[in-house]
């Protein structure tokens, strides 16, 4: 179940990263991607860790930060 959010909220949120869900704690349009830096609107997010408590914007930023090496290995 997704957190219902207003489009008035502008700016970064702040949110606590569940199992499958999230939580807002302070409201906004966006999250930052923690390997990019990349706005990633509330809408659009689907990638975090719920153990380092960050959001990621694609898989191959998820791989970058668990498994940096991995990347390399592919060539890309």
């Amino acid at each position: 179940m997704l957190n219902k959010f207003g489009p008035s909220h502008h700016g970064e949120a702040k949110l606590q990263y569940l199992d499958g869900d999230f939580r807002v704690v302070s409201p906004g349009a966006y999250v930052r991607c923690a390997i990019t830096g990349t706005q990633i609107p509330l809408e659009e997010l689907k990638y975090w860790s719920v153990d380092l408590q960050e959001a990621y914007l694609t898989p191959d930023a998820v791989l970058q930060r668990h498994f940096p090496d991995a990347l390399k290995s592919l060539g890309k």
